[in-house]
């Protein structure tokens, strides 16, 4: 194999480390494989080839064998919420519930850990899971089922998708406001009953009325939870996170940890489009520690809510809901506005959009604002989830240059009902990861957490076998948009990284980039698809550094 390197100086020897394994996947299209990588004592890759060679070349070196391992370079989750991930160790956690009792007695359990007069939070609900109701297609649940265990403690639950919430009576009294009637909050939907009467459940913006009152965490509580998540990520060989959506005030903890030498991976945190942060990006111009470790130069927008839960904007009804084509979120003048706020400051604009309506008012919104910059200039806008696209929209995005940033364990998650909510004709342009990529959009793949799961690999399995953990159903769900290992794998390593404009830096491992790369039993480009969601982590590095090691205690 051909040698490649970067000139060293012999001082830099003793700094330089030489890794050796049994295959080094490398996703650089100019080397794509190696035996032997070395880097120096800063973290950059100085060479990659044979390891007799690099053995050679660096004879002071320290070495890494890896013996029969496979080195990838660092996974990046291209969407998720750091703060919610660390949040599940602190609040309630409802993931898997398969019923209403299911979810009182995690409650009680979780209740008898605070303060008799504490909020008891929590997150994870899915009525979709639970056995079917008098109408299981509108089946959400009501504050009768959390007061009869808790008359009187505030009880607030968000659903596995964050775009619901599920409020007891005491709090929805703490709101301070008669919700009866029928009026609605613009961007959401509190559910009431056939007398006017809040039932208990808020969809998006309406939530906000409950979110309002329940007590913030401290920023003590903040900074736990993100190096909580943090700690998961790297276990699971993330050694980078698009961060979806967060406030001044949690930038300012992420500066603060990074300051210090506390952040293990890399953050690339998108400014929430409803927060003081895209002014402050606007008037301070795009952000980089000098760490590389944590960097802001993205807005987040809301253009619709979830499938899930009914508030995706669909162009028709609910195929299971008539009279209902869910929620936007935002006009599409204020998307036009807040876009061309964003590019007149050079600000990537990352929009949330799930139904085909949603989808269509934010590919009419970036047109209009990109207008002939849209080819010409290198924006890397994206759409976040891109879940569902009318025929004529999905071509648009390789037309725009607008990256389709998507999740893969969403469509095995919501399989089981996504085409009752959609119906035969639109589901073809759902969860359409092939057709996207065939298009020519560059496809960045992420998970969502704590929605989905943090660990990539059963992203990278729901990507090539669109199958459940059990392996259904036979030969995957619409299985024409399977993507192969290779294109699941790069979604998650250098489509990620160009989507937040690392590719120079991370991605691939080639000489001159930053040593960050995860080292696995398995090859995942040699196992059958069958097997990613059993590939084993023994370590993840960051700038040449472990910061995970699967026969070592948790940092």
């Amino acid at each position: 194999m051909a040698l490649c390197a970067l000139t060293s100086s012999p001082s830099m020897a003793a700094q330089v480390t030489v890794l050796t394994a049994a295959r080094i996947d490398t996703m650089d299209v100019a080397q794509p494989r190696a035996q032997a990588m070395a880097f120096d004592g800063s973290g950059r890759i100085l060479a990659l080839g044979a390891g007799d060679e690099l053995l050679a070349r660096y004879p002071g070196a320290r070495r890494i064998d890896a013996g029969s391992a496979t080195v990838v370079p660092g996974l990046i989750d291209a969407h998720g919420h750091m703060s919610g991930l660390g949040m599940t160790h602190l609040t309630a956690d409802l993931v898997g519930t398969g019923s209403k009792d299911e979810v009182l007695q995690r409650l009680r359990e979780f209740a008898r850990e605070l303060p008799a007069d504490a909020w008891l939070v929590g997150r994870g609900w899915d009525q979709n899971d639970w056995p079917p109701g008098v109408d299981q297609a509108r089946d959400f649940p009501t504050a009768a089922d959390l007061d009869a265990a808790f008359p009187e403690r505030p009880v607030w639950l968000s659903r596995i998708d964050g775009h619901a919430g599920w409020a007891n009576g005491a709090a929805m009294r703490a709101v301070g406001k008669d919700l009866s009637g029928d009026w609605q909050p613009d961007g959401g939907r509190i559910v009431r009953d056939a007398r006017g009467q809040a039932s208990g459940v808020f969809v998006d913006a309406a939530m906000a009325l409950v979110d309002g009152v329940v007590p913030a965490p401290d920023a003590a509580t903040v900074e736990r939870a993100l190096k909580l998540a943090m700690r998961d990520a790297v276990a699971h060989g993330l050694t980078g996170v698009h961060d979806a959506g967060i406030a001044l005030s949690e930038l300012r903890i992420y500066q603060a940890l990074a300051d210090r030498g506390e952040m293990p991976m890399r953050v690339t945190a998108f400014a929430d489009g409803d927060s003081d942060a895209l002014a402050w990006l606007c008037d301070n111009g795009l952000y980089q520690h000098p760490s590389h470790r944590l960097k802001m130069r993205t807005v987040k927008l809301y253009i619709d809510g979830a499938l899930g839960s009914r508030g995706a904007a669909l162009l028709q009804d609910y195929s299971d809901d008539h009279g209902n084509r869910g929620l936007l979120m935002m006009s599409p003048q204020q998307m036009d506005a807040v876009a061309a706020r964003a590019k007149g400051c050079g600000v990537q604009v990352a929009t949330h959009a799930i139904g085909d309506r949603g989808n269509h008012v934010v590919v009419e919104a970036y047109a209009k604002v990109l207008g002939a910059d849209a080819a010409g200039t290198d924006h890397r806008w994206r759409i976040e989830h891109a879940q569902v696209l009318a025929p004529g929209d999905l071509p648009r995005l390789a037309q725009l240059h607008v990256i389709a940033s998507m999740q893969p364990t969403h469509a095995t998650s919501d399989m089981p009902w996504a085409q009752d909510r959609l119906g035969p004709q639109r589901i073809v342009g759902a969860y359409a990861w092939r057709q996207l990529r065939d298009s020519g959009a560059r496809l960045a793949l992420g998970s969502d957490f704590p929605v989905e799961s943090v660990d990539p690999r059963l992203g990278l399995y729901a990507a090539a076998t669109r199958t459940d953990a059990q392996g259904q159903p036979a030969g995957g769900w619409h299985p024409e948009e399977l993507l192969t290992n290779y294109e699941a794998l790069r979604g998650f390593t250098l489509d990620a990284a160009y989507a937040g404009f690392a590719e120079d830096e991370v991605g691939s491992l080639a000489v001159g980039k930053r040593a960050d790369f995860v080292l696995l039993a398995q090859d995942p480009l040699a196992v059958a698809p069958a097997r990613l969601r059993d590939l084993a982590v023994l370590a993840t590095y960051v700038d040449g550094k472990p910061v995970y090691e699967a026969d070592k205690p948790a940092r």
